[in-house]
């Protein structure tokens, strides 16, 4: 008797190379750069398991681009990119050759942008590229009931239009806050338009053989692509420099953001002074601190970022932040919660000019002194 061919559908083959790539992914982890100690280690392993559950969401369960979903790609336990604090992430995968209308409450959060992707960390390149992008910024509507409704397509719409590409992947959404506390984020839902009575298709064995596949090169493309990154940022310690600005759009960054980022590497008996003077007008501001991962720390329950709203400032209306691992009494301190060693970020947002932060180390024993001056 002839052998069976195998179904697609139950192929132990496409289990096993997805198993096989999340394991390869575990080599970032291990980089010779990348520190040792249990702490980040610890962190390390536990940041692909995060990445495998955005990629489950991104790939297996909201992949249908036909009946597309909005799902959170990071959050408060699963992070990515140095992933903003101060922000309500939605994305949304689609087709660019289809339409879409995006709908819901516009909330009150300080400032709420939609961008257009295409490509994505699983490719090869790496990119995932900012096609285009419609936000309050730069003068999203807004119904009179609060409402707000958004076309996506490649042919002009009047209104609130975002225009996509024949290579468009996805939408992602950024609702960016003040202060969590008070604020409400944008409830929206997405649809394809035209489509009828119909409904989605049962799973198809080569459709599944391909989300496992996505899923892990995603996993893998990202550790990949952010632990180059901290590679880089490690060289120049204790220092903000201007990001590639063109770059951070090539991965997804917003237009309208101006970003920075930096290493931290303190003792014990040392602290990180970042100032920034003449804070220009802006829709918002803020520094964090993240892991060597590029993992945000514990925003949940720690004091590890500042923005434009939660900031002391100074007299003369300038900002200094506080890094350090002891809490040495002052305003604006951030706690690196047990990391000697981290990567860090600031961004202006929505921001009339840019002034960009400085930074020195310091002695725990010498900072009130410095901050009397």
């Amino acid at each position: 008797m002839a052998a069976e061919t195998p179904n697609p559908l139950v192929d132990i083959d496409a289990w096993e190379a997805f198993c096989d790539e999340l394991k390869a992914a575990g080599q970032q982890i291990i980089r010779p750069e990348a520190p040792a100690d249990e702490l980040n280690r610890a962190e390390g392993w536990r940041y692909l398991t995060r990445l495998t559950r955005i990629a489950l969401d991104m790939f297996m369960e909201c992949s249908d681009r036909d009946f597309p979903s909005f799902y959170r790609p990071s959050h408060e336990t699963a992070k990515i990119g140095a992933d903003n604090p101060d922000n309500y992430y939605l994305r949304a995968e689609i087709n660019g050759r289809h339409d879409y209308r995006i709908s819901g409450t516009r909330g009150t959060v300080a400032y709420l942008g939609f961008i257009a992707i295409a490509g994505g960390y699983e490719e090869a390149d790496g990119n995932m590229r900012s096609v285009s992008a419609i936000d309050t910024h730069s003068g999203l509507e807004v119904n009179a009931d609060g409402s707000i409704d958004v076309i996506l397509s490649q042919t002009p719409q009047t209104g609130n239009w975002l225009k996509i590409t024949d290579d468009t992947v996805a939408v992602l959404v950024r609702e960016t806050y003040l202060d969590r506390s008070t604020e409400i984020f944008a409830d929206l839902t997405i649809s394809r338009l035209d489509m009828g009575d119909s409904k989605p298709a049962a799973l198809a064995g080569p459709k599944l053989k391909a989300d496992l596949a996505n899923t892990a090169a995603f996993v893998k493309g990202t550790a990949t692509l952010f632990a180059d990154w901290a590679q880089g940022f490690k060289e120049h310690p204790n220092t903000l420099p201007a990001a590639d600005q063109e770059y951070c759009q090539k991965l997804g960054g917003d237009p309208n953001i101006y970003y920075y980022h930096g290493y931290f590497n303190l003792a014990d008996d040392e602290a990180l002074l970042i100032e920034a003077d003449d804070i220009p007008q802006c829709d918002n501001w803020n520094f964090q601190l993240n892991n060597y991962w590029m993992e945000s720390l514990e925003y949940r329950y720690v004091q590890i970022h500042v923005n434009k709203h939660t900031a002391k400032y100074r007299g003369d209306g300038g900002v200094r932040i506080v890094v350090s691992a002891k809490d040495p009494g002052c305003e604006n301190w951030l706690d690196t919660t047990g990391h000697r060693e981290g990567t860090m970020a600031f961004r202006w947002i929505g921001a009339d000019r840019i002034v960009h932060p400085r930074c020195k180390v310091v002695k725990l024993a010498d900072l009130a002194q410095l901050l009397a001056q």
